[in-house]
């Protein structure tokens, strides 16, 4: 199991090899890249900065090993960057291993879901215009 929040590029087949063995029939993978644009902000995006509360570790954890508790789940990996990203570059790496596809794909899915709406990390969106904008704060 990997739970990780980090400062540095994220590595998809770091994740895939962490989850892969024997009895893996399917391992599925999300990675959530940083785009160039958002429907709701006027502007182009140019990077983003994502910053964390001090407990996010051990919040990612605990989510990861209620997924990993499930015995149909053979292995399980996401990490999350944090700091300043580029347009093009990875935000979060999940990966999942299964012996079934299906499995694979639900549990990878509900895993990325809850992370992204429990995990108290914050983003900023800065424009091309120099401008900034928080996502996500209420």
């Amino acid at each position: 199991m990997i739970a990780q929040v980090v400062d540095e590029p994220l590595d998809l087949a770091f994740h895939v090899e962490h989850v892969s063995g024997p009895r893996a029939g399917a391992v599925a993978t999300f990675v959530g890249l940083v785009r160039d644009h958002d429907p709701s902000v006027s502007g182009r995006v140019v990077g983003l900065d994502y910053s964390a509360h001090p407990d996010v570790a051990t919040v990612l954890a605990g989510i990861v090993s209620a997924f990993d508790e499930d015995d149909d789940v053979l292995g399980i990996a996401v990490s999350h960057r944090i700091g300043h990203l580029a347009v093009g570059e990875a935000a979060i790496v999940a990966a999942v291993a299964t012996s079934h596809r299906a499995e694979a794909f639900d549990v990878c899915r509900a895993l990325v879901e809850r992370v992204k709406a429990e995990l108290p990390i914050w983003k900023r969106e800065v424009l091309d215009d120099g401008t900034h904008v928080w996502v996500g704060m209420t």
